[in-house]
C-alpha cells in the first residue's frame, strides 16, 4: 500500500486530475442515467439535517486530517528539493554518504578547488566552500516537567561566510556575515563582559530559539516570536549573539547557524572540514565533475555529489510519513465510509413506503439505486469540500522534523507545511470514493425491495 501511495503522489498534479476528471464524469452519467428528480433527493436530505449533518461533519474531520498531514509531508517534500544549486557539487570524504561523518584533508581541498571545472569569482577567487558541519547540544535546564531537556542544533563552520553564501546562492535577511574573528565582546544586562560567538541564523531556527525562549525573555526581546539581531542566546556552554539572519527560506539551511569554523568546530572537537562545496558552469558540468572526482581523480578518494541530488536524497523520511498517511487513511477511510453507509441503511429503512411508491410510479431498480447513490455522494461532496477548507488554513504553519537519508545520518529542520491543489484535490477525491463505497450497499438494499412490500 505504501508503495501505491508513492507512485500515485509521484505522479503529481496530473494524476490527481486525471482521477477528478473520471469522477466527476462518472457522477454526471449517474445524473443523466437517473430518472428521479435530483431535487427529491436533496429534499430528503434536508428533511433529516442532523443526520446529513453529522455524516458529513464526519468527512470534513476526515478529510481535513488527511489534509494537514500530507501539507507536512509536501513541505518537507519542497524542502530537500529546493535545497542547493544544481551547478553545484559538494564532496566528502571517501565512503560517507553523509557529511555529519565526513572528515576532509586540508591539501585534498586546495587541490580540488584548483581544477578547471570549478567557476571562479570576479576576483579570481575558486567558488568554493570549505566547510565543517556540526550538531550542537542545547540543553534546557528549566524545562517543565514532559517537556524536552535538550535539543540538537545544526551549526555550519565556515570560513569566509560572503564567500560560501556565494556557492549557496544565499543572502541576508537583516544584518551582516560574521566578522572575520568570528566573536565580538559584549557586555550582559548584569553588567559583565564576555565574548560572544557570533552566528548567522536561518529564518527557522531564529523562530524557533525565539520561541523557545522563557515567557519573562519572551516578554522582554524587540520581538517575541523571533530572534532578532543583536539578541543573545546559549549553545556549547557559550554566550552566542545574532550577527545577521539568513534569506534562506525553503532550504535545510533555514534550520543551520552559521559561525566561524575556528570558533565553532572547538566546541565539539571538530578541528577540520566535512564539507567542501564548488560551483561549475552548470548541471551537466557538476555531473561530469562529481564522476570525474569518483572516478577519474588519483590525488585522494573522495565521495562526491551533485548538490540538489545530495539534498533529495534525504527524502526516506517522507516516504516513511507518507507510508504512514497511507495506513491512517485507510482506517478512517473505513470509519469514514461506515459512518455513510449507517446512514443510508437509515434513510432506506425511513422511506420504505417512499421508494414502494416510487416502484409504482414506474421507476425502475437502476433509478432507486442511483438516487440513493447520489445522496451519499452529496454528502460525501459536501464534507469533503468543507474538510479541504478547514485543511487549507494549515498552509504556512510552522512545524519541525528531522529528515534522514537512505544511508542514515539526519538533519533538524524547520519548514512550512503546504497545501496546494494536488493535496486538497486529493482529499476531494478520497471522500468521493468514501461516499460512493459507503452508499452502493444501502443503495442496493434499496433497488432489490418489491413495491408490494415496501408498502404494507
Amino acid at each position: 500500500m505504501g508503495n501505491i501511495v508513492q507512485e500515485l503522489w509521484n505522479g503529481g498534479a496530473g494524476t490527481v486530475v486525471f482521477l477528478l476528471v473520471v469522477s466527476a464524469e462518472a457522477i454526471l452519467m449517474l445524473l443523466a442515467a437517473g430518472r428521479v428528480p435530483l431535487v427529491y433527493s436533496l429534499r430528503n436530505l434536508a428533511v433529516r439535517w442532523k443526520t446529513t449533518l453529522m455524516t458529513a461533519l464526519a468527512f470534513t474531520l476526515v478529510i481535513a486530517v488527511l489534509t494537514v498531514m500530507l501539507a507536512f509531508v509536501e513541505g518537507m517534500r519542497r524542502l530537500t528539493r529546493g535545497t542547493g544549486e544544481p551547478g553545484n557539487v559538494i564532496v566528502l570524504a571517501e565512503g560517507n554518504t553523509d557529511e555529519t561523518f565526513s572528515n576532509l584533508p586540508v591539501g585534498d581541498l586546495t587541490d580540488i578547488e584548483q581544477q578547471a571545472a570549478v567557476v571562479r569569482d570576479p576576483r579570481g577567487r575558486p567558488l568554493a566552500s570549505r566547510e565543517c558541519y556540526m550538531i550542537v547540544n542545547q540543553p534546557f535546564p528549566d524545562a517543565p516537567p514532559g517537556k524536552p531537556k535538550r535539543r540538537f542544533l545544526q551549526v555550519r563552520g565556515i570560513d569566509d561566510a560572503p564567500l560560501a553564501a556565494a556557492v549557496h546562492n544565499l543572502s541576508l535577511l537583516a544584518g551582516a556575515w560574521f566578522s572575520p574573528a568570528g566573536v565580538e565582546e559584549i557586555q550582559l544586562p548584569n553588567g559583565r563582559h564576555v565574548t560572544a560567538v557570533q552566528g548567522v541564523l536561518g529564518r527557522g531556527i531564529a523562530e524557533e530559539l525565539g520561541r523557545a525562549r522563557s515567557d519573562a525573555d519572551r516578554a522582554a526581546a524587540r520581538n517575541p516570536d523571533r530572534l532578532e539581531v543583536g539578541d543573545l542566546f546559549e549553545l556549547g556552554e557559550r554566550t552566542w549573539i545574532v550577527a545577521g539572519i539568513m534569506d534562506s527560506e525553503a532550504t535545510t539551511f533555514n534550520s543551520e547557524i552559521w559561525a566561524k569554523r575556528t570558533v565553532a568546530g572547538p566546541m565539539v572537537g571538530k578541528q577540520g572540514y566535512t564539507t567542501l562545496v564548488v560551483r561549475t558552469a552548470g548541471p551537466g558540468a557538476a555531473r561530469r565533475f562529481k564522476d570525474f572526482l569518483e572516478r577519474d581523480y588519483d590525488k585522494a578518494k573522495v565521495k562526491a555529489f551533485v548538490e540538489t541530488e545530495y539534498y533529495t536524497d534525504l527524502s526516506q523520511t517522507t516516504d516513511q510519513f507518507l507510508f504512514a498517511i497511507a495506513v491512517v487513511t485507510f482506517f478512517i477511510a473505513i470509519g469514514g465510509m461506515f459512518g455513510v453507509m449507517n446512514t443510508m441503511f437509515a434513510a432506506v429503512s425511513q422511506r420504505r413506503q417512499d421508494i414502494g411508491v416510487l416502484r409504482l410510479l414506474g421507476y425502475g431498480r437502476r433509478q432507486i439505486l442511483i438516487s440513493f447513490l447520489l445522496e451519499s455522494l452529496v454528502i460525501a461532496l459536501v464534507g469533503g469540500l468543507l474538510g479541504c477548507g478547514a485543511g487549507l488554513l494549515a498552509d504556512g504553519w510552522s512545524a519541525t522534523s528531522v529528515i534522514t537519508g537512505h544511508a542514515g545520518g539526519g538533519k533538524f529542520v524547520v519548514f512550512r507545511l503546504v497545501v496546494d491543489a494536488q493535496i486538497l484535490g486529493v482529499g476531494l477525491l478520497l471522500a468521493l470514493v468514501m461516499g460512493a463505497l459507503g452508499g452502493l450497499v444501502p443503495a442496493w438494499t434499496a433497488m432489490r425491495l418489491r413495491p408490494l412490500e415496501a408498502l404494507r
